[in-house]
């Protein structure tokens, strides 16, 4: 059995303090601390606390036993999210090349990296199926990197939000093959790591990789981890670390993150348990179709074949006290974990079956647009970025170089990118899409006209 060392730590302290002359301010005193019970372990870098910025300690500990378990040489906790563990990873490839390659239906943290971090992102497009964008083709990979020696390596997120898994193993093959490096985005697929056989994390292949706990973990929200296998990226992915972590870490937080994972390497039978439950689900609702996940952990019942708006039957699931991950217009994404239970997979697939039933429901369905071809891309991505820009109505910016990456959340991935010319198809998803981020007052971003 794993050891908690973190936790422990906390626990103990919480039952002896008296008079904390210590950040954080609320002192886990008076109606703050009944507020919020958690502030009894919400401390700082104290003589038995650790220091996350040097740890030799209690958070030594953990990272070490985070590392042995998920197979790693190295492992950073971070409490600022998959994000900053993104980051960690543009920073170290910026060291070996001014380019990286970038699936496009990657994460806007990416995007934000490369243009923080002044590495051009070489975006590429993978097919899109059952109206979900894939992960690009190795051969387009190796065509790039045997053509371009300022490409550092690519960055992939595996799995994505909809469960599928890049071909990683080829991928890293390509790479390595041409001294290139690889990076992956693996804020969604923590749990894979815990499984059995572990197939598909992408700890077993990645170079520098990111397991964002929080999101399938027993773990506080921003917890996450930055995993490095390749010896020689050790000192710049400390430096990394150092720059875009806090100084001032939740405690509480890097002590989920060690339960996190740790909980299931102490109680298998619970993983397995869930993705039974998971396979079961499935397998019972044979009437619904899903998207083809390759993690059982994603479930997307897409509402194209029912008929059904999944808006409507969202907000029909909400009344039940059901909340799903993400209504992207055509699928409904249930998001599980290694904590889902059986019971409420039943509880699910009661209200789903009732949805289907209601007659008021059908045809409700609105045709969700196919995802954008890869726009013309006149200049760089930096360039857009640095270049005079001014805002826009979407509806004349038609033909205009975007300068600011526009897209949708969730999965806050862009529909266009600094750089690329602006279509009518993207502009009218922009549109009909709820939430978006990159507009400004509901005008887009693009770069100025040469009067001269």
């Amino acid at each position: 059995m794993y050891k908690y060392h973190i936790l422990s730590q906390l626990n103990k302290y919480s039952l002896i303090d008296r008079y904390r002359f210590h950040m954080p301010g609320h002192k886990a005193a008076g109606s703050f601390c009944r507020s919020f019970p958690i502030a009894k372990k919400d401390i700082t870098e104290l003589p038995f606390s650790d220091d996350l910025q040097c740890p030799s300690g209690i958070i030594a500990s953990a990272e070490n036993d985070i590392a042995q378990i998920v197979g790693a040489k190295k492992a950073f906790i971070t409490t600022d999210g998959s994000s900053s563990g993104v980051m960690a990873c543009v920073y170290v490839a910026s060291r070996f090349g001014n380019k990286l390659i970038v699936p496009r239906n990657s994460h806007k943290s990416v995007f934000n990296a490369c243009r923080i971090l002044g590495v051009e992102p070489v975006i590429v497009q993978g097919e899109e199926f059952e109206g979900v964008l894939l992960p690009p083709d190795p051969g387009l990979i190796e065509r790039l990197v045997v053509n371009d020696v300022g490409i550092a390596g690519m960055i992939v997120s595996s799995p994505d939000y909809y469960g599928n898994i890049a071909p990683l193993e080829e991928y890293a093959s390509v790479l390595r093959s041409n001294g290139r490096l690889l990076f992956c985005d693996g804020a969604h697929g923590a749990h894979l790591a815990l499984s059995e056989d572990r197939a598909g994390y992408c700890g077993a292949y990645a170079d520098m990789w990111v397991d964002g706990a929080h999101k399938t973990l027993p773990t506080l929200t921003q917890g996450a981890c930055v995993l490095v296998n390749n010896q020689k990226l050790l000192p710049a992915a400390a430096e990394a670390l150092s720059i875009f972590r806090t100084t001032s870490p939740s405690y509480p937080i890097m002590a989920s993150v060690e339960y996190g994972v740790k909980y299931f390497k102490n109680r298998p039978d619970l993983y397995r348990r869930a993705r039974e439950a998971a396979v079961a689900f499935k397998n019972n609702l044979s009437s619904f179709t899903f998207y083809p996940s390759a993690d059982w952990a994603k479930i997307a019942i897409d509402f194209k074949p029912l008929g059904i708006s999944p808006a409507v039957a969202e907000q029909k699931l909400q009344k039940k006290g059901i909340y799903a991950e993400m209504n992207d217009g055509r699928y409904l994404l249930f998001y599980l974990s290694p904590m889902t239970t059986k019971r409420q997979l039943d509880e699910l697939a009661l209200a789903l079956v009732g949805l289907v039933s209601a007659k008021k429901l059908r045809d409700s369905y609105i045709g969700k647009r196919a995802f954008l071809p890869p726009a013309p891309r006149t200049y760089s991505y930096l360039y857009a970025l640095r270049a005079p820009g001014e805002y826009v109505e979407l509806s004349e910016s038609v033909g205009r170089m975007c300068a600011e990456n526009v897209g949708i959340t969730p999965p806050c991935i862009p529909v266009v990118v600094a750089g690329e010319i602006i279509t009518a198809q993207a502009v009218e998803l922009i549109k009909n899409s709820p939430a978006t981020f990159g507009l400004v007052g509901g005008k887009i971003k693009v770069v100025k006209k040469n009067e001269g």
